[in-house]
């Protein structure tokens, strides 16, 4: 666990778990965050690098007339006042999170370069949500080479349970045909900044009909504990989904989750 950032240490396993009424598993699990801010700090670092490194934030400010927190804030972090902007902070704090449990908890390779080119600060970049990957042997292509793919849905307010799980499964059914653009998406983003190791990597899960490989969809919601419902995920239906024989199904709840996602994105901007 030492490789763990501590704030994925706040991630537990609950030992709950919630059958479906076609029968499959849902794990339960739940962010214990705490008023910590040698943690949160280190987290808001982490958080802020997928949007902007660290290492570009004073080139790319400048001639903005913007502080660091004013670029980010105004140009890179979804508007906390905008229309979409509170729900599109949500989803995004959510695939960062079930990123953050598939690389640290599952031991995949995640790519992170989904939210450093974003056009529309308010929006959710198109694609696969989360992408992982994981190689039997370091060098070597094997039939055991595994690719995930999960989508990730969010509920952190509101007065009563939506069902963000079913969402997720219907949302996930698209992902089969999605992967092909987000892989190769994923290949230019790598090309561009001359990373070809990952470009490999990629490369590896292009051509399955000619170097097969292992495939895991996974379907995760995350709620506030306010509005989460067992009832309302126990409803939940994947008879649907062409991958229901090989479906992950994953809840995440923690208190006051809003209120979290809030503070991490102002806490990222003014610590830049």
């Amino acid at each position: 666990m030492c490789d763990i950032p501590p704030h994925v240490r706040w991630l537990i396993d609950t030992g709950e778990r919630i059958t479906t009424v076609d029968g499959k598993i849902v794990e339960v699990w739940e962010f214990h965050h705490q008023q910590d801010d040698t943690v949160l700090s280190a987290w808001a670092k982490h958080f802020r690098n997928h949007y902007c490194d660290d290492g570009r934030i004073d080139k790319l400010r400048r001639n903005t007339g913007c502080s660091r927190a004013d670029y980010l804030l105004n140009l890179k972090f979804p508007d906390p006042k905008a229309k979409l902007g509170p729900s599109t902070r949500a989803g995004d704090f959510g695939e960062i999170l079930v990123a953050d449990y598939l690389q640290y908890h599952l031991k995949f390779l995640v790519p992170r370069t989904r939210y450093d080119k974003k056009a529309t600060q308010n929006e959710s970049t198109k694609g696969c949500d989360v992408i992982g990957f994981k190689f039997l042997q370091d060098g070597k292509w094997s039939d055991s080479d595994v690719l995930a793919i999960f989508e990730v849905k969010t509920q952190f307010s509101g007065r009563k349970p939506d069902p963000r799980l079913q969402d997720a499964v219907e949302g996930s059914k698209s992902d089969p045909l999605r992967k092909g653009f987000t892989l190769n998406a994923l290949k230019q983003r790598f090309d561009d900044i001359n990373d070809e190791e990952n470009v490999i990597r990629v490369e590896r899960f292009q051509r399955p009909a000619d170097n097969p490989y292992e495939e895991i969809y996974g379907v995760a919601a995350l709620f506030s504990s306010s509005v989460f419902d067992v009832n309302t995920i126990s409803g939940t239906s994947i008879k649907d989904h062409a991958k229901k024989d090989n479906l992950f199904l994953l809840v995440i709840r923690g208190e006051n989750m809003m209120e979290l996602v809030h503070q991490l994105y102002q806490r990222a901007a003014n610590e830049a």
